[in-house]
């Protein structure tokens, strides 16, 4: 199998990114890699640590977070993200793309280039969060992709966020909740309530509405809601951590006994921070609903992350995520 890499999407491109395979093709030994972009930068980067099982696909154009996504996508045919997306449709034997570029970019591509699978109206991104239960996450979907929907995009939503996370923690039967202001059946907005009926209805343990401040008590696997909403969770839950641990930086260094306690704790607060480190963890996060893998890492992704994005890619291919979307579909009667 191979694996096909944006090297030149993210923050930290290439660099980081070309480091991030070479970890993955140190541990993944049966795996090839494509590293897509300039081939002299890469090359210079690789500093002879290549291998056969790493090739450079030449790229010299990039696509930056400025750009129109779809006029970027129709135009830059030489840029490293199009040529990914080309090598991946054509290549029946590349099972998934990695970029850490543009998500609007990356969105576009993945549905101009390879198409949904059938009867998914819409893909979806779909990130993991820490919970306050230890070795217990939530997933989330959408945290963006999608600002405006309707009633079906959540339910299958639902159904693709259901079959992820069952592969990803082994859970046969996830509980999925529905994000509103409230937990009553008549809550919510004209989509939350005309989305609950369908969710009930759907092959899924789906356990009913769920408010914003509930999703990481660690009572449900899956949080489904529409892309504008979860965006805004996920920014606010991301802001709340970063003021709580600021605080906390800040209270420590205050006050002379605290500098002491906190000697004694360092082991504590490691394990808080790896706690937190989800894109340490996971890596990257799928375009939930493509008719190929196409993993989307944080623009921030240091090598730790591309690797981590690789192991999950897979992780998901090997256990059939596709597959098990398409079965979902068809046990809703949703796959016309």
């Amino acid at each position: 199998m191979k694996i096909v890499v944006d090297a030149f999407g993210g923050d930290n491109a290439p660099g980081e990114i070309v480091e991030g395979v070479l970890l993955g093709a140190q541990k993944h030994a049966d795996v090839e890699f494509v590293l897509c972009g300039d081939e002299e930068k890469i090359k210079q980067v690789l500093a002879g640590r290549g291998s056969d099982k790493i090739s450079i696909l030449h790229a010299p154009d990039v696509i930056t977070n400025d750009e129109s996504p779809t006029e970027a996508i129709r135009n830059k045919e030489n840029s490293s993200l199009v040529k990914a997306f080309d090598l991946l449709k054509q290549d029946d034997d590349v099972i998934a793309l990695i970029s850490a570029g543009s998500t609007g970019a990356i969105l576009t591509g993945a549905i101009m280039k390879i198409g949904r699978i059938k009867g998914i109206s819409r893909p979806a991104l779909a990130p993991i969060l820490p919970t306050k239960l230890p070795n217990k996450d939530v997933l989330l979907i959408d945290s963006g992709a999608n600002v405006d929907c309707k009633p079906i995009n959540l339910m299958h939503f639902a159904l693709m966020g259901s079959a992820y996370y069952s592969i990803l923690y082994g859970e046969k039967s996830p509980k999925v909740g529905l994000l509103c202001n409230g937990t009553e059946e008549h809550k919510g907005n004209e989509l939350t309530k005309q989305t609950f009926p369908l969710l009930k209805n759907a092959p899924i343990n789906f356990v009913g509405n769920v408010e914003a401040r509930e999703y990481m008590s660690g009572n449900i696997d899956v949080m489904v809601a529409e892309g504008f909403a979860g965006n805004v969770l996920l920014k606010a839950s991301e802001g709340a951590v970063l003021a709580v641990l600021s605080l906390l930086k800040r209270s420590i260094k205050s006050h002379l006994s605290s500098k002491i306690g906190a000697v004694f704790m360092s082991k504590t607060f490691k394990e808080l921070k790896s706690r937190i480190d989800v894109l340490g963890k996971h890596g990257g996060s799928p375009f939930l609903g493509c008719k190929k893998l196409v993993m989307k890492n944080h623009g921030t992704s240091n090598r730790n992350n591309i690797a981590s994005s690789i192991d999950q890619a897979i992780l998901l291919d090997k256990n059939k995520l596709i597959q098990k979307i398409e079965h979902a579909l068809e046990v809703s009667g949703d796959n016309a």
